[in-house]
């Protein structure tokens, strides 16, 4: 890729302030991408994106609203450099119009395409977007600053009213991205839905549900790139915006989010324990539930409440709160003392007591575990049995993304007298049976028995139909191939 002098040389340029490409402020980072575009495809669109032949890479479609996209992300993406650095619309304007400049390439070509007065409107655009996202964020430079952002995001989740039973399931989905962010180490992380599946204790139905009906809309999540071949989607950790928290945002009643007297406008988990505790079995749909570990988070973070506390803090209703603790006790894993509820001795590691209720005189059965938990509630192996239908589809997926990669044919079953099963490979189209040819490759009519003329059989058994037009030199195929290439981008 040609490059003028002072490109070829990046760390003599960004020497000097006065440049003419303005690269001296940017980091490397961002001065490789304006000289030499997006060469890893970091700022592909999911539709743009593809596996490539090596499995592991992704590569470029030859997509041209894929195209577009990508270089519109390319040209926000500088726009936030240049805003990061207190630079100017006119700075900015200069890097992308540049005409050595790859990573303006989107915006040359919107000059060519449609003038100068156009190409100029476009970047005033994305330079008030960039600019607005800039002062919005915070520049995260390091690991530490991205786990600040996390503990700031993990406040924010476990403070948040999760009402109802999609709201509450939500909440395990949020906790379990956020289980991945903590590992990736920031805001961006990969996670297909089936991992997210099994972190978070549900099936895939409900997930999407989840997904499309909670966490996106609100803002919580937003998904960067769907996931192909091995790779899972990208998605993106945000806190939304207070609108989603105030009297004036109407709720949605199919959330069950209409504020009543008992629910409170903020809550108090343990979040920690709750993503700990939901891939259990115990806490399956038909088990414990969702309702009972937001309670059992609530008294993790503050012990002994009322029923009363326990519906501002936990977002259940009363109702879902007093038979919840009913459950809870018969398990041993709560006790009450008066009006006030607590986690059981060991409670956190499944081991309920056989303190006797002060107020009642049931004895709550000790409880081994919450592997036993499931076994009475008749949930036990949820989990196992969803990992294992995962682990299979996600083998038959790569069986078949590598069937199409290699281009593979279905083979045909044939089981023989021994019982033993043999593998025949299915005829192509373009093939013919070694009975149907001869052995100087002439073709024989299946009905008549005799050669038919104009076919002939290649080498390797397909079929060659032999036309006057096939007699032609090699300067004139060059030529027909050219012809064929010109129509096909006049139509494209």
């Amino acid at each position: 890729m040609p490059h003028s002098t002072h490109q070829t040389n990046p760390q003599q340029q960004r020497s000097h302030p006065s440049g003419p490409s303005g690269l001296s402020h940017l980091p490397s980072a961002a001065a490789d991408l304006v000289l030499l575009g997006d060469l890893t495809g970091r700022y592909a669109a999911g539709s743009y994106s593809r596996l490539a032949s090596d499995k592991r890479t992704v590569a470029l479609r030859t997509d041209h609203q894929g195209a577009a996209e990508h270089g519109h992300r390319i040209t926000a993406a500088i726009a936030c450099h240049v805003a990061r650095i207190d630079g100017t619309v006119d700075q900015l304007t200069r890097l992308l119009l540049h005409p050595d400049h790859e990573g303006g390439r989107h915006a040359q070509n919107i000059a060519l395409r449609s003038g100068q007065s156009r190409a100029l409107d476009y970047i005033r655009r994305v330079w008030a977007s960039a600019s607005e996202a800039v002062s919005t964020t915070r520049a995260l430079n390091s690991r530490h600053d991205a786990y600040e952002v996390l503990a700031a995001l993990r406040d924010r989740i476990e403070t948040t009213p999760w009402r109802g039973e999609r709201g509450r399931t939500a909440l395990r989905v949020l906790r379990a991205h956020l289980n991945f962010a903590e590992t990736a180490g920031g805001l961006l992380h990969h996670a297909s839905e089936r991992q997210t599946a099994e972190e978070a204790g549900i099936s895939r139905t409900t997930l999407r549900a989840v997904y499309e009906s909670v966490l996106k809309p609100q803002g919580w999540l937003r998904r960067l790139r769907v996931g192909h071949g091995r790779e899972g989607s990208t998605w993106y950790l945000n806190a939304p915006s207070s609108r989603f928290h105030t009297t004036q945002y109407p709720p949605d009643p199919v959330l069950e989010e209409w504020p009543t007297s008992e629910t409170a406008t903020t809550a108090d988990l343990d979040s920690t324990v709750l993503g700990r505790l939901m891939g259990h079995d115990a806490f399956a749909h038909h088990g414990l539930g969702s309702a009972a570990l937001v309670i059992i988070s609530a008294l993790c973070q503050r012990p002994h409440q009322t029923v009363a506390e326990l519906v501002g803090t936990s977002s259940v209703s009363r109702a879902t709160a007093y038979r919840t603790l009913g459950r809870l006790a018969e398990h041993g894993l709560v006790h009450r003392t008066g009006e006030t509820w607590a986690l059981a001795p060991r409670g956190l590691e499944g081991i309920g007591s056989s303190l006797a209720d002060p107020d009642t005189d049931f004895t709550p059965v000790p409880t081994e575990g919450w592997a036993e938990v499931a076994a009475r509630l008749g949930t036990s192996g949820g989990a196992a049995h969803r990992k294992a239908l995962y682990a299979a589809q996600r083998a038959a997926y790569r069986q078949a993304l590598d069937r199409l990669t290699e281009h593979r044919s279905k083979a045909v079953v044939i089981v023989r007298e021994d019982g033993r099963q043999v593998l025949v490979p299915a005829p192509r189209p373009d093939e013919i049976p070694p009975a149907w040819h001869t052995a100087d490759g002439r073709v024989l009519d299946p009905v008549t028995g005799r050669a038919a003329p104009g076919w002939r059989v290649a080498t390797d058994g397909r079929l060659i139909l032999i036309t006057p037009a096939d007699q032609r030199s090699y300067d004139e195929l060059a030529a027909s191939h050219a012809e064929a290439l010109s129509e096909w981008d006049s139509a494209a």
